[in-house]
């Protein structure tokens, strides 16, 4: 290809631009060269010998998988502190159990909102009686439902899932069949194949799961099974429950990130505990320059001296094995209190006294609980319930942020373990005709979604000053920008409970004729003002 004639104008192009002057790089030149690209065009050392590779999640989880959810485990069986914080955050989260808010899409299913609002009163009368029998809802007959769920959300920190399982199994003087199974999320299969099956989790072309492999131990052996993720229906019969990102399939530990943190900390207690008993044990030594019987037989303990006189022992020879054996095993006796140090003779032996092993141990061990506790969701005074340096600004505001973190939880990891249980349950209800339903169960199948709409509640934001936040409360209301149920959802009850409860404590306080005990009336200052203007 021929390029276009150059105008002849010095410092011009063929096409008329001026020319750019061309960079060409020093062969010679040993120090790169600097950009203002993203990571310093990777010339900055810190980034030497940093270069993780992108891969899919599913990749990234199916090979840690097994190690982090057994370094979890570990972790949660045998540190106090982790195993209090995540108490502290099963307490937080689910406490004595999640309660069931039903909330029926009025107009989907043809009813009025008072007939909406009366069916849902009706199904959350008759889920309090199947979810608090273990006899009723647990296939162990051992949990009721608010347990199941804080041990489904316990077990959630060490493998990052949950897995339960909507069983059938009516039983003699039970009311229904319908039972939940909790399933270690460890007997789900890791198995992956070409292309749908990506750790026991069978999937159809738009990925979404069609049935669940599980390992079930039958005797002494194990059996694979694969059990559908829903029916003909679309009843779910496996839930699958994790927080986490486009391309994964399974769920991943939360403590994944502070495992090592965790570690260095019990490190770190270790080393400081037992820097400060070994010089608690060393209370004193002697400086000489050559050993003498009356020297020898003062590093000796009253045994040793005894042993010596038994076996007729020199005191040099008892010196000398007592030191052979110091150097071949480093293990030292704690409970020989003012010990004194076996060292050989030309040794230099001093006194020393117990000092301050580590004047900086509570500053370091205070930053990793922080980023410990920061993982599992709780602040610094709530996971340790060291409140020293907090005040009532700085224990409110960490509060509100970190509620946040609760309340996330609640609807992503809880509320869809709950959901398809709840949802059986209704079925078979609908099924029995225990709770009416426009249409029968056929209507049902065909509009569940709208019947089964609900909110899980569980215990409200905790407060550093309950007559402040009520104050707050007051206030807003008065402004016109808060309602009855707004306050009630804070306070973490249902306003139609509390509506009900009322009208019923009134009821009774007219048949008993008792004074109603409600709030009196509030000041109005201008109103005051104005009338005392007009007596004027």
């Amino acid at each position: 290809m021929q390029l276009p004639a150059s105008s002849g104008r010095k410092g011009l192009t063929p096409s008329g631009l001026p020319a750019l002057p061309l960079n060409r790089p020093n062969a010679s030149a040993s120090v790169p060269t600097w950009a203002s690209g993203y990571m310093r065009g990777g010339h900055s050392p810190l980034f030497r010998g940093w270069n993780p590779p992108v891969r899919d999640p599913q990749d990234e989880v199916q090979q840690a998988w097994w190690r982090a959810a057994g370094r979890a485990n570990d972790i949660i069986h045998n540190s106090g502190w982790v195993s209090g914080a995540i108490d502290q955050a099963v307490a937080n989260t689910v406490g004595t159990g999640l309660r069931l808010s039903a909330m029926p899409d009025a107009l989907a299913l043809g009813m009025t909102e008072s007939e909406a609002s009366k069916w849902a009163r009706i199904v959350e009368q008759r889920f309090e009686l199947w979810s608090r029998n273990p006899y009723e809802c647990d296939i162990e007959g051992r949990r009721t439902f608010g347990q199941m769920q804080a041990a489904s959300f316990r077990a959630w920190f060490a493998p990052g899932e949950i897995v339960s399982e909507c069983a059938w199994k009516p039983r003699p003087g039970g009311n229904y069949g319908t039972k939940v199974r909790l399933i270690p999320a460890h007997r789900l299969s890791q198995r992956t194949e070409f292309p749908r099956l990506v750790q026991g989790v069978r999937m159809d072309s738009d990925w979404m799961p069609l049935s669940y492999v599980f390992w079930r131990r039958q005797g002494l052996s194990e059996q694979e099974i694969e059990v559908k993720a829903r029916d003909e229906h679309g009843r779910a019969r496996i839930g699958h429950v994790y927080d986490g990102v486009a391309g994964q399939y399974r769920g991943i530990s939360p403590l994944v990130p502070v495992l090592q943190v965790a570690r260095q900390f019990d490190q770190l207690a270790d080393a400081t505990l037992t820097a400060a008993l070994i010089k608690a044990v060393f209370a004193a030594t002697v400086k000489s320059t050559e050993p003498t019987e009356e020297i020898l037989k003062g590093l000796l303990t009253p045994q040793e001296q005894a042993r010596m006189q038994n076996e007729g022992l020199s005191a040099f020879d008892c010196w000398a094995s007592m030191n052979e054996g110091w150097y071949k095993n480093t293990t030292i006796d704690l409970g020989t209190k003012g010990r004194f140090a076996h060292l050989f003779p030309g040794q230099t032996l001093e006194f020393h006294h117990t000092k301050d092993s580590g004047s900086d141990y509570k500053d370091q061990a205070l930053f990793l609980l922080r980023e410990l506790l920061r993982c599992l969701g709780l602040t610094y005074e709530s996971g340790t319930g060291d409140y020293t340096n907090a005040t009532y600004s700085s224990v409110r505001m960490a509060t509100g942020e970190i509620f946040q973190i609760t309340l996330y939880r609640r609807r992503n990891i809880v509320a869809p373990f709950c959901q398809p249980h709840y949802e059986a349950w209704l079925e078979e209800e609908i099924a029995n005709g225990d709770i009416p339903f426009p249409g029968g169960l056929d209507e049902f199948w065909a509009r569940r979604t709208a019947a089964c709409r609900c909110e899980w509640r569980g215990t409200p934001k905790p407060q550093a000053d309950d007559l402040k936040t009520a104050k707050a409360h007051e206030t807003y209301r008065n402004m016109g920008v808060a309602t009855d149920e707004m306050i009630a959802n804070d306070l973490g009850v249902d306003i139609e409970d509390v509506y009900r409860q009322r009208a019923r404590e009134r009821d009774m306080r007219k048949e008993y004729g008792l004074p109603e005990n409600g709030a009196g009336v509030l000041p109005d200052p201008i109103a005051d003002k104005l009338v005392t203007q007009k007596d004027d």
